[in-house]
Protein backbone atom coordinates (compact mmCIF):
# COMPACT_ATOMS: atom_id res chain seq x y z
CA UNK A 1 0.00 0.00 0.00
CA UNK A 2 1.14 3.53 -0.78
CA UNK A 3 2.25 5.86 2.03
CA UNK A 4 0.54 8.73 0.25
CA UNK A 5 -1.94 11.07 1.90
CA UNK A 6 -4.81 12.37 -0.23
CA UNK A 7 -6.79 15.35 1.00
CA UNK A 8 -10.26 15.90 -0.46
CA UNK A 9 -11.54 19.27 0.60
CA UNK A 10 -11.72 23.03 0.42
CA UNK A 11 -9.25 25.72 -0.55
CA UNK A 12 -9.89 29.31 0.53
CA UNK A 13 -8.13 32.63 0.56
CA UNK A 14 -8.08 33.78 4.20
CA UNK A 15 -8.75 37.51 4.60
CA UNK A 16 -7.48 38.32 8.10
CA UNK A 17 -7.96 41.37 10.32
CA UNK A 18 -6.49 41.58 13.83
CA UNK A 19 -8.60 43.29 16.51
CA UNK A 20 -8.08 44.19 20.15
CA UNK A 21 -11.38 42.48 20.90
CA UNK A 22 -14.12 40.82 18.86
CA UNK A 23 -17.17 43.04 18.22
CA UNK A 24 -20.49 42.37 19.91
CA UNK A 25 -23.59 42.09 17.66
CA UNK A 26 -24.28 45.45 16.07
CA UNK A 27 -20.92 46.90 17.14
CA UNK A 28 -18.09 48.20 14.95
CA UNK A 29 -14.44 47.95 16.03
CA UNK A 30 -11.29 49.10 14.29
CA UNK A 31 -8.78 46.50 13.19
CA UNK A 32 -5.40 46.11 11.53
CA UNK A 33 -4.64 46.30 7.83
CA UNK A 34 -6.16 43.41 5.87
CA UNK A 35 -3.78 40.49 5.28
CA UNK A 36 -4.38 37.66 2.81
CA UNK A 37 -3.15 34.14 3.55
CA UNK A 38 -3.66 30.79 1.78
CA UNK A 39 -6.18 28.65 3.67
CA UNK A 40 -9.26 26.45 3.52
CA UNK A 41 -9.42 23.35 5.69
CA UNK A 42 -8.48 21.02 2.85
CA UNK A 43 -5.67 23.18 1.52
CA UNK A 44 -4.40 23.68 5.06
CA UNK A 45 -4.31 19.97 5.85
CA UNK A 46 -2.51 19.16 2.61
CA UNK A 47 0.12 21.86 3.20
CA UNK A 48 0.56 20.79 6.85
CA UNK A 49 1.27 17.22 5.78
CA UNK A 50 3.45 18.33 2.87
CA UNK A 51 5.63 20.56 5.02
CA UNK A 52 6.24 17.59 7.30
CA UNK A 53 7.58 15.62 4.35
CA UNK A 54 4.53 13.50 3.50
CA UNK A 55 3.69 12.48 -0.06
CA UNK A 56 0.45 14.46 -0.48
CA UNK A 57 -2.11 15.04 -3.20
CA UNK A 58 -5.05 17.45 -3.02
CA UNK A 59 -8.44 16.96 -4.67
CA UNK A 60 -10.59 20.09 -4.87
CA UNK A 61 -11.67 23.11 -6.88
CA UNK A 62 -10.55 26.71 -7.11
CA UNK A 63 -11.75 29.56 -9.28
CA UNK A 64 -10.01 31.06 -12.29
CA UNK A 65 -9.24 34.23 -10.32
CA UNK A 66 -6.06 35.48 -8.66
CA UNK A 67 -7.01 33.81 -5.37
CA UNK A 68 -6.99 30.46 -7.16
CA UNK A 69 -3.48 31.11 -8.49
CA UNK A 70 -2.38 32.12 -5.00
CA UNK A 71 -3.68 28.92 -3.38
CA UNK A 72 -2.19 26.61 -6.00
CA UNK A 73 1.19 28.31 -5.61
CA UNK A 74 1.10 27.80 -1.84
CA UNK A 75 0.21 24.11 -2.10
CA UNK A 76 2.85 23.43 -4.73
CA UNK A 77 5.40 25.25 -2.60
CA UNK A 78 4.78 22.69 0.14
CA UNK A 79 5.28 19.81 -2.30
CA UNK A 80 1.57 19.03 -2.70
CA UNK A 81 0.49 17.31 -5.92
CA UNK A 82 -2.24 19.56 -7.41
CA UNK A 83 -2.90 17.46 -10.49
CA UNK A 84 -6.47 16.80 -9.32
CA UNK A 85 -7.32 20.42 -8.51
CA UNK A 86 -9.88 21.67 -11.01
CA UNK A 87 -10.47 25.29 -11.98
CA UNK A 88 -14.01 26.54 -12.48
CA UNK A 89 -15.29 29.90 -13.80
CA UNK A 90 -16.39 31.23 -10.44
CA UNK A 91 -14.85 32.90 -7.41
CA UNK A 92 -12.39 30.94 -5.30
CA UNK A 93 -13.57 30.26 -1.74
CA UNK A 94 -12.87 33.00 0.79
CA UNK A 95 -12.75 33.00 4.60
CA UNK A 96 -13.14 36.28 6.49
CA UNK A 97 -11.25 35.97 9.79
CA UNK A 98 -10.90 38.24 12.80
CA UNK A 99 -8.08 37.45 15.23
CA UNK A 100 -8.32 38.79 18.78
CA UNK A 101 -5.53 39.93 21.06
CA UNK A 102 -5.42 36.49 22.71
CA UNK A 103 -4.99 34.72 19.36
CA UNK A 104 -8.53 33.33 19.24
CA UNK A 105 -10.43 33.81 15.99
CA UNK A 106 -13.86 34.01 14.41
CA UNK A 107 -14.34 32.81 10.85
CA UNK A 108 -17.02 33.24 8.18
CA UNK A 109 -16.58 31.19 4.99
CA UNK A 110 -17.92 31.97 1.51
CA UNK A 111 -17.52 28.59 -0.24
CA UNK A 112 -17.21 29.80 -3.83
CA UNK A 113 -15.70 27.09 -6.04
CA UNK A 114 -15.67 24.62 -3.15
CA UNK A 115 -19.46 24.35 -3.37
CA UNK A 116 -19.14 22.86 -6.85
CA UNK A 117 -16.97 19.90 -5.85
CA UNK A 118 -19.01 16.80 -6.58
CA UNK A 119 -19.02 13.10 -7.31
CA UNK A 120 -17.58 13.57 -10.81
CA UNK A 121 -14.38 15.10 -9.47
CA UNK A 122 -14.12 12.35 -6.87
CA UNK A 123 -14.68 9.66 -9.51
CA UNK A 124 -11.85 11.11 -11.60
CA UNK A 125 -9.56 10.84 -8.58
CA UNK A 126 -10.77 7.35 -7.55
CA UNK A 127 -7.53 5.52 -8.51
CA UNK A 128 -5.60 8.00 -6.37
CA UNK A 129 -7.92 7.42 -3.41
CA UNK A 130 -7.82 3.63 -3.70
CA UNK A 131 -4.02 3.62 -3.64
CA UNK A 132 -3.50 6.12 -0.80
CA UNK A 133 -2.80 4.99 2.74
CA UNK A 134 -4.98 7.76 4.20
CA UNK A 135 -7.65 10.06 2.80
CA UNK A 136 -8.32 13.15 4.91
CA UNK A 137 -11.55 15.14 4.57
CA UNK A 138 -13.50 17.95 6.19
CA UNK A 139 -16.99 19.42 5.74
CA UNK A 140 -16.38 22.66 3.83
CA UNK A 141 -17.32 20.78 0.64
CA UNK A 142 -20.67 19.20 -0.36
CA UNK A 143 -21.64 16.02 1.47
CA UNK A 144 -22.05 13.94 -1.75
CA UNK A 145 -18.37 14.51 -2.52
CA UNK A 146 -17.34 13.56 1.02
CA UNK A 147 -19.40 10.37 0.94
CA UNK A 148 -18.19 9.39 -2.53
CA UNK A 149 -14.57 9.75 -1.46
CA UNK A 150 -15.10 7.90 1.82
CA UNK A 151 -16.64 4.95 0.02
CA UNK A 152 -13.55 4.56 -2.17
CA UNK A 153 -10.78 5.38 0.32
CA UNK A 154 -8.74 2.77 2.20
CA UNK A 155 -8.65 4.73 5.46
CA UNK A 156 -10.73 7.84 6.18
CA UNK A 157 -9.69 10.63 8.52
CA UNK A 158 -12.72 12.90 8.84
CA UNK A 159 -12.49 16.26 10.57
CA UNK A 160 -16.09 17.16 11.45
CA UNK A 161 -15.55 20.85 10.74
CA UNK A 162 -17.57 22.92 10.30
CA UNK A 163 -19.96 20.89 12.45
CA UNK A 164 -22.79 19.42 10.38
CA UNK A 165 -25.14 16.48 10.60
CA UNK A 166 -23.58 13.50 8.86
CA UNK A 167 -25.06 10.18 7.79
CA UNK A 168 -24.34 7.12 9.91
CA UNK A 169 -22.66 5.50 6.91
CA UNK A 170 -19.99 8.20 6.93
CA UNK A 171 -19.36 7.92 10.66
CA UNK A 172 -18.88 4.17 10.28
CA UNK A 173 -16.18 4.74 7.65
CA UNK A 174 -14.09 7.02 9.89
CA UNK A 175 -10.80 5.83 11.35
CA UNK A 176 -10.51 8.24 13.08
CA UNK A 177 -13.28 10.81 13.42
CA UNK A 178 -11.53 14.03 14.52
CA UNK A 179 -13.54 16.65 16.45
CA UNK A 180 -12.92 19.48 18.87
CA UNK A 181 -15.05 19.85 21.99
CA UNK A 182 -17.66 22.04 20.25
CA UNK A 183 -18.00 19.62 17.33
CA UNK A 184 -18.26 16.67 19.72
CA UNK A 185 -21.08 18.42 21.60
CA UNK A 186 -22.86 19.18 18.32
CA UNK A 187 -22.70 15.58 17.17
CA UNK A 188 -23.78 14.14 20.51
CA UNK A 189 -26.59 16.69 21.04
CA UNK A 190 -28.63 15.93 24.15
CA UNK A 191 -26.38 12.94 24.81
CA UNK A 192 -23.32 15.20 25.17
CA UNK A 193 -21.05 13.91 27.90
CA UNK A 194 -19.34 15.86 30.66
CA UNK A 195 -15.63 15.24 30.04
CA UNK A 196 -13.59 14.86 26.84
CA UNK A 197 -12.95 11.23 27.75
CA UNK A 198 -16.68 10.60 28.13
CA UNK A 199 -17.34 12.41 24.85
CA UNK A 200 -14.75 10.31 23.04
CA UNK A 201 -16.31 7.10 24.36
CA UNK A 202 -19.82 8.27 23.43
CA UNK A 203 -18.69 9.18 19.91
CA UNK A 204 -17.03 5.79 19.50
CA UNK A 205 -20.43 4.24 20.16
CA UNK A 206 -21.80 6.13 17.14
CA UNK A 207 -19.87 3.90 14.76
CA UNK A 208 -16.37 5.22 13.98
CA UNK A 209 -13.49 2.77 14.26
CA UNK A 210 -11.66 5.40 16.35
CA UNK A 211 -12.12 8.96 17.64
CA UNK A 212 -9.78 11.86 18.40
CA UNK A 213 -11.11 14.78 20.45
CA UNK A 214 -8.78 17.77 20.17
CA UNK A 215 -8.47 20.05 23.19
CA UNK A 216 -6.28 22.92 22.00
CA UNK A 217 -3.63 23.74 24.58
CA UNK A 218 -4.62 20.63 26.55
CA UNK A 219 -3.70 18.21 23.74
CA UNK A 220 -6.18 15.52 22.69
CA UNK A 221 -8.00 12.38 23.74
CA UNK A 222 -7.73 9.25 21.58
CA UNK A 223 -10.44 6.58 21.78
CA UNK A 224 -10.21 3.14 20.25
CA UNK A 225 -12.24 0.05 21.15
CA UNK A 226 -11.35 -0.84 24.73
CA UNK A 227 -8.95 2.05 25.36
CA UNK A 228 -8.91 5.83 25.82
CA UNK A 229 -5.62 7.72 25.97
CA UNK A 230 -4.88 11.39 26.72
CA UNK A 231 -2.00 12.99 24.82
CA UNK A 232 -0.49 16.30 26.00
CA UNK A 233 0.40 19.47 24.11
CA UNK A 234 3.51 21.56 24.70
CA UNK A 235 2.93 24.90 26.42
CA UNK A 236 3.41 27.81 24.03
CA UNK A 237 2.45 31.49 23.82
CA UNK A 238 -0.26 31.68 21.13
CA UNK A 239 -0.14 34.39 18.48
CA UNK A 240 -2.86 33.18 16.09
CA UNK A 241 -4.89 29.96 16.41
CA UNK A 242 -6.10 30.08 12.78
CA UNK A 243 -5.48 26.71 11.15
CA UNK A 244 -4.19 25.00 14.28
CA UNK A 245 -6.79 22.24 14.01
CA UNK A 246 -5.86 21.70 10.37
CA UNK A 247 -2.18 21.51 11.27
CA UNK A 248 -3.11 18.81 13.80
CA UNK A 249 -5.21 16.83 11.31
CA UNK A 250 -2.67 17.11 8.50
CA UNK A 251 0.10 15.90 10.80
CA UNK A 252 -2.12 13.10 12.09
CA UNK A 253 -2.83 11.88 8.55
CA UNK A 254 0.85 12.07 7.63
CA UNK A 255 1.94 9.96 10.60
CA UNK A 256 -0.84 7.41 10.08
CA UNK A 257 0.22 7.05 6.44
CA UNK A 258 3.73 6.27 7.67
CA UNK A 259 2.36 3.44 9.82
CA UNK A 260 2.30 5.09 13.27
CA UNK A 261 -0.28 4.04 15.82
CA UNK A 262 -3.19 6.43 16.31
CA UNK A 263 -1.97 7.46 19.77
CA UNK A 264 1.58 8.13 18.54
CA UNK A 265 0.24 10.04 15.53
CA UNK A 266 -2.02 12.17 17.75
CA UNK A 267 0.83 12.93 20.16
CA UNK A 268 2.97 14.18 17.28
CA UNK A 269 0.02 16.12 15.80
CA UNK A 270 -0.50 17.93 19.12
CA UNK A 271 3.09 19.15 18.97
CA UNK A 272 2.62 20.29 15.38
CA UNK A 273 -0.57 22.16 16.32
CA UNK A 274 1.25 23.86 19.18
CA UNK A 275 4.00 25.05 16.86
CA UNK A 276 1.43 26.42 14.40
CA UNK A 277 -0.20 28.82 16.90
CA UNK A 278 3.09 30.63 17.53
CA UNK A 279 2.98 32.38 14.13
CA UNK A 280 0.40 34.36 12.14
CA UNK A 281 -1.77 32.84 9.45
CA UNK A 282 -2.73 29.28 8.68
CA UNK A 283 -0.44 27.65 6.09
CA UNK A 284 2.28 30.23 6.68
CA UNK A 285 2.50 29.10 10.32
CA UNK A 286 2.78 25.36 9.71
CA UNK A 287 6.10 23.88 10.86
CA UNK A 288 8.76 21.89 9.09
CA UNK A 289 9.94 18.77 10.99
CA UNK A 290 12.82 20.65 12.58
CA UNK A 291 10.40 23.26 13.99
CA UNK A 292 8.19 20.73 15.82
CA UNK A 293 8.71 20.82 19.61
CA UNK A 294 10.30 17.65 21.00
CA UNK A 295 8.23 15.09 22.86
CA UNK A 296 8.07 15.29 26.63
Amino acid sequence: MSSRVVVVGSANADLVVRVDRHPSPGETVLGSDLATFPGGKGGNQSVAAGRLGADVAFVGLVGTDAHGDFLLESMRGAGVDTGHVGRVPTATGVAVITVGADGDNTIVVSPGANAELGEDEVAAAAPLLRDAAVTSMQLEIPMPAVLAAARVARRVVLNLSPARDVPKELLELCDPLVVNEHEAAFLLGEAAAGSPVDSAKALLDRGPASVVVTLGAEGAVVAEPGTVTAVPSPRVSPVDTTGAGDAFTGALAARLADGASLTAAAAYAARVGAAAVTKEGAQSSFPRPEDVPPAG
